[in-house]
């Protein structure tokens, strides 16, 4: 068999990927009047609306890492590398800007040109239509190393450019000459923000000092001194109050009010790592703040006193996941544990299901104090080695119960609450050197069973926490670390393997050793299969044992990995088993035959794997990687032929799936000028032999017939009585005699009522367009006109067809030429209909006097026929399969 890569497993797409470093670019599109953030991923940038954090737009990947990404009002700007793309419609690339030397790490749109600047000191004003260059100015970086750069408000063609020795010059790009320098305060520029006054400007230092500086009058107004280390971030607040929020490396969030000139409140640990990025939403009272880890946050300022609250986030993990494991019989969620110390459930579905567990601490009650002196760092539990899950008793109690680095006592988890439970599970005078290594929850959800390095398992129970009972003599069951743990599905039989070479099987109830086997090497980890009964061990000569639980026995080997086998899984039929190993292969293998039926290579050594309950969907997690990549399970799309691979197959490199926008949110960011044109539109008729419905109301058409009962029936009672009006004043006649005055007749009242024959004699525009049908031979014009009637227009106007009512007979035949034209073509067929029985019983006996017009009819009837002959035969045959269906014993 060649190698051409999977061919059981494709790759479709990655979760809990979200941001990075890169501080993120903002921008407001006019059209759907709404904010969205770009975050850069690796070597494509994502784009979410900041109402929802749904994600939008994945970009197409470039050649590198993304190094800083900015934005317009049209395209977005991405720099990997020397090479600077520009992205239209968020996705793809439209121009590439060739020309420096070293790696870009500044971008700033400025109108029609992009300015961008590198770490040897160029920086290049481009034409972002063209992709010209319109100035170039190089810098020296032992004297003026450009650190940050901005565009002063109502500053025409001018550009501030700070640099890491501290100095400050302002640019003009237009006649390329330098206007100013300033001094800067001997400490160097990290970050330059424009506040929302006219020449004032936002520094922030290397030192952590702000500097809030006019530079027209080159006078600093205040500053401000942070005790976090260097500014990563400066926003000012636009909807009002006089705010300006610094990031920190530490991940916290200080705000400042400019009027009073202090620090209004501080938010630790907004992020587990550097702020990378924070924007104020232009006016709205809201900042959207990324960090390198995973985090896309926005938070509302609603509370007393100039607090800010969470509104909103999109968090993954901030260290590689080492451990998932699908959660729940429908496939939909899947569990998974970083070196970040938290647990997390990312959902397959959507990303609003996902949910964050949080991170583990050694005591609830003493966390809730953390703000009270005790540091934040201390009550953190150290990362999950291994954990447990069981859906059957979750709504009881605790469902999850994991294993920590370095830690004797288990802790159990929520999944319905989303939080640490209240049990550590420790066992009783044990060693304090001993560490947990295994878990694994009993099908029924009442027991867990932990195994630790001393050789020891005990049982828990889950409900109350209390231990029950260890395996073994001497309290001990094996005589090394135990690797692995099963119980089976009936709660019969528990087995342990350890490092002494030994699977052993005990009684579950009584806790008694009935039988073990001894192993060809090590084990490493082990996974059973319940429905099958197939107990897979990977060991650490690289091979796979699978027992069989019944007969105790082992019924297969494989051979073939390079390297420690990280984690492995069964398929829900038990059939196959995949393997992953720090060899960069992924292995499925065929149990019944006993071979290797689909291997790939990946860029990154996998150290977790899962499969779906439902089958549909691999989920593998891979070293110095943050997210959880699907891989799609071709079976279950149609036949695969599997053959065995021989023993010297060269797998092929298959590329990781990357993050896809169709299964969040269903609009897209598409460009504020964009026109609609590119808009899928649909045929009016898909075939010749179909026919297609009008899509008109049914009141445009269904009620033409019924015409007259719908008049008698709205007819009024009693005709209108106009009441009686009165002036105010009654006029008078002068006179000896009063009189009143009659009133004097209105030029309305005394023309006559009678209409002249001109004007009955007045041809409507649909005449005239059915005029003109019977010369050109389309009746597009027409048709078009009838649709815009209502039921009585539509019925005066056929009634003017004839020649009693202002029409000829040539009108009539041209009606009945439409008419034909539409059964022809299939298109409007009710509005056919309908039409054609108003006519028939408006002008029928006129009609059946004139040869002509009976001839045209006869040729229509017969088209009737036809057409209702074609449909008919449908009906029948859906109605005929529809009933056998619905009868048969199938």
């Amino acid at each position: 068999m060649p190698a051409g890569g999977s061919s059981l497993f494709s790759g479709f797409r990655v979760l809990g990927l979200y941001s990075n470093h890169v501080p993120h670019a903002l921008r407001y599109h006019l059209k759907h009047r709404e904010f969205y953030v770009v975050t850069a991923v690796g070597r494509s940038f994502h784009t979410f609306n900041v109402n929802r954090l749904g994600i939008v737009a994945v970009s197409n990947c470039l050649p590198d890492d993304i190094a800083c990404v900015a934005a317009d009002r049209m395209l977005v700007f991405a720099a990997c590398g020397r090479l600077v793309s520009a992205f239209a419609r968020n996705k793809e690339v439209v121009m590439r800007y060739h020309g420096h030397e070293q790696e870009v790490h500044l971008l700033l749109p400025l109108g029609d040109q992009l300015i961008s600047a590198d770490s040897g000191g160029d920086v290049i004003v481009w034409d972002v239509q063209s992709g010209d260059v319109y100035l170039r100015l190089h810098f020296d970086p032992a004297t003026f190393d450009v650190s940050a750069m901005m565009h002063p408000s109502t500053y025409l063609n001018k550009v501030l450019l700070g640099s890491s020795q501290g100095a400050l010059q302002l640019w003009n790009i237009k006649t390329s000459k330098l206007l100013f320098t300033f001094a800067g305060w001997s400490a160097g520029v990290t970050v330059l923000q424009q506040s929302p006054a006219v020449d004032v400007v936002g520094v922030g230092t290397a030192t952590g000092r702000i500097i809030i500086h006019n530079i027209r009058l080159d006078e600093t107004l205040m500053s401000f001194m942070q005790d976090w280390g260097p500014i990563t971030s400066l926003a000012f607040r636009t909807d009002g109050p006089p705010i300006v929020a610094s990031g920190s490396p530490q991940g916290h969030i200080a705000l400042w009010d400019l009027e009073r000139r202090q620090l209004v409140t501080q938010h630790r640990h907004a992020h587990r790592t550097a702020i990378a990025g924070a924007t104020f939403l232009h006016g709205e009272p809201l900042l959207v703040t990324n960090g390198a880890d995973n985090a896309i946050k926005v938070w509302i300022f609603d509370q007393e006193g100039g607090g800010a609250r969470l509104l909103r986030s999109r968090q993954g993990h901030s260290a590689p996941p080492t451990t998932i494991r699908h959660h729940g019989n429908d496939g939909k969620n899947i569990l998974s544990a970083g070196q970040d110390g938290t647990l997390q459930s990312f959902s397959t579905v959507h990303e609003r299901f996902n949910k964050s567990l949080g991170h583990g601490s050694v005591n609830k009650k003493k966390e809730k104090k953390k703000k009270k002196g005790l540091t934040y760092e201390e009550l953190r539990l150290p990362a999950i080695t291994a954990f447990s899950s069981a859906v059957t008793r979750q709504s009881d109690w605790d469902g999850i119960v994991a294993c920590h680095r370095d830690r004797l006592a288990s802790t159990t988890w929520n999944y319905q609450r989303c939080t640490m439970g209240a049990h550590h599970l420790q066992p009783p005078g044990s060693r304090r050197d001993a560490i947990a290594t295994a878990v694994e929850i009993t099908s029924c959800g009442n027991f867990a069973v932990i195994g630790s390095s001393c050789g020891r398992v005990d049982i828990y129970n889950l409900q109350s926490g209390l231990h029950r009972g260890c395996y073994g003599n001497n309290e001990k069951a094996h005589n090394g670390v135990v690797r692995g743990i099963a119980t089976d599905t009936l709660n019969q039989l528990t087995l342990t393997t350890g490092s002494d070479w030994l699977l052993k099987f005990w009684r579950f109830k009584t806790r008694k050793l009935e039988e073990e086997l001894k192993l060809s090497a090590a084990p490493a980890s082990m996974k059973l299969h319940r429905e099958s009964g197939m107990l897979a061990l990977a060991l650490d000569d690289f091979t796979l044992a699978v027992v069989d639980i019944e007969t105790r026995r082992v019924v297969r080997r494989f051979a073939g990995h390079h390297g420690n086998i990280n984690d492995m899984t069964f398929s829900p039929d038990g059939r196959w088993l995949v393997t992953v190993a720090m060899d960069c292969t992924l292995r499925t293998w065929d149990l019944p035959s006993g071979s290797l039926v689909d291997c790939f290579l990946v860029a990154m050594a996998p150290v977790g794997v899962s499969m779906s309950p439902t089958g549909d969907f691999l989920a593998t997690a891979h070293v110095d990687s943050l997210g959880i990549y699907l891989w799609t399970n071709k079976s279950l799309c149609g036949p695969v032929g599997l053959r065995p691979l021989p023993a010297d197959y060269q797998p092929a490199v298959e590329t990781l799936p990357g993050v896809t926008a169709e299964e969040t949110e269903q609009e897209v960011t598409s460009e504020e000028e964009e026109d609609d044109d590119d808009a899928y539109q649909s045929a009016e008729q898909l075939g010749a032999e179909l026919v297609t419905l009008s899509l008109l109301p049914e009141s445009r058409w269904k009620s033409l017939l019924h015409l007259d009962e719908i008049k008698k029936r709205n007819k009024p009672v009693a005709p209108a009585a106009a009441p009686a009006a009165a002036p105010f004043f009654l006029p008078t006649v002068p006179g000896l005699t009063p009189r009143f005055a009659t009133p004097a007749q209105t030029e309305q009242e005394t023309q006559s009522k009678v209409l002249n024959w001109g004007v009955l004699s007045q041809r409507s525009e649909f005449i005239c367009a059915l005029e003109s049908a019977l010369n050109t031979g389309s009746c597009e014009s027409p048709l078009h006109l009838l649709k815009d009637c209502g039921p009585a227009a539509l019925s005066v106007e056929l009634t003017s067809l004839a020649p009693e009512g202002g029409g000829a007979k040539e009108l009539l035949l041209a009606f009945i030429q439409m008419i034909d034209s539409m059964l022809a073509g299939g298109r409007d067929f009710d509005l056919a209909h309908a039409y054609l029985a108003l006519f028939l019983k408006l002008h029928l006996r006129s009609l059946s006097q004139d040869t002509v017009a009976m001839e045209a009819l006869l040729r229509l009837s017969s088209r009737l026929e036809m057409g209702w002959a074609e449909l008919r035969a449908s009906f029948d045959q859906s109605l005929c399969l529809l009933s056998y269906t619905k009868s048969a014993l199938l």
